[in-house]
């Protein structure tokens, strides 16, 4: 029997929703009813707006690849079936792929220098061993990105994996098929919307990030300054600016958003068909 349209519930459920709703609209549509229009250009003409929109564009695209890379083949060994011993291993694991989504950013910031800091447990070998650092460079901001947007893509692409009919990829395996080839030619299309879905979320992720990003990697223009940090900073001088760079990453993370969103609704009609 379907749900009666018009139920008792249905307008105190509806004024939920429209709450919830508002509490998003309202602050968005508050930035872009207060943006500084007329001064725009002038604002965005600034010698640090560029630089920092390219260098978050290229870290934050950096960091999803190497997230995919290694968020991917994460999620599926953690959709597998596990006996007993392997499946404490992946929940532990699991958990462990949580903690960046609820940990303070900033405390991501300072594991990462405890980590990978010049005194870091992994950083110290790798000065004196390599004399690499870490710390405050370009590639500490991408690191910094992937460790906190990387479980978005796990924890989106795991549940499309471990829901998946097995019956394809047991087909392809008697036809002769290899493990590869089947994880190529049948898994990853069939999870192909959870995979664009959990690419978005982390692409977004990686660009909007702050905190362990100015713990880890500082605010040095043209190095680690992001468009988050520039809003920061401009937020401190110049509010007209940091409203301006805010509009900015809006109308990036808005028009990547919408162009994907395409695709992603084609990639599930064709999956349901």
């Amino acid at each position: 029997m379907s749900p009666r349209p018009h139920s008792a519930a249905s307008r105190p459920l509806g004024l939920l929703a429209l709450l919830a709703t508002l509490l998003l609209a309202v602050p968005l549509g508050s930035l872009l009813l207060r943006a500084p229009w007329r001064r725009m250009g002038e604002l965005l003409a600034g010698p640090t707006v560029g630089p920092a929109l390219g260098l978050s564009l290229l870290c934050a695209t950096t960091a999803t690849l190497i997230s995919l890379l290694l968020g991917v083949p994460l999620a599926w060994w953690l959709a597998q079936g596990h006996g007993r011993a392997a499946g404490r291993l992946a929940a532990a694991v699991r958990a462990l792929v949580t903690l960046p989504l609820v940990l303070p950013p900033v405390v991501g910031g300072v594991a990462l220098l405890l980590a990978f800091g010049r005194m870091g447990v992994v950083g110290s070998r790798l000065d004196v061993w390599f004399g690499i650092t870490l710390p405050f460079t370009t590639t500490a901001v991408v690191l910094s990105q992937v460790f906190v947007a990387m479980p978005f893509l796990v924890v989106s692409l795991e549940g499309a994996l471990a829901n998946r009919d097995p019956a394809l990829e047991e087909a392809a395996e008697t036809m002769g098929a290899s493990s590869w080839q089947v994880f190529r030619h049948v898994t990853l299309p069939l999870a192909a919307p959870a995979v664009l879905a959990g690419t978005v979320l982390c692409w977004a992720r990686a660009l909007g990030e702050f905190g362990a990003t100015i713990t880890f990697a500082g605010n040095f223009p043209g190095r680690t300054q992001t468009m988050p940090l520039a809003v920061y900073l401009a937020m401190q001088n110049d509010p007209d600016a940091a409203v301006a760079l805010s509009v900015v990453l809006l109308a990036v993370c808005a028009v990547v958003l919408l162009a994907l969103r395409g695709r992603w609704v084609s990639s599930l009609g064709r999956l349901r068909g």
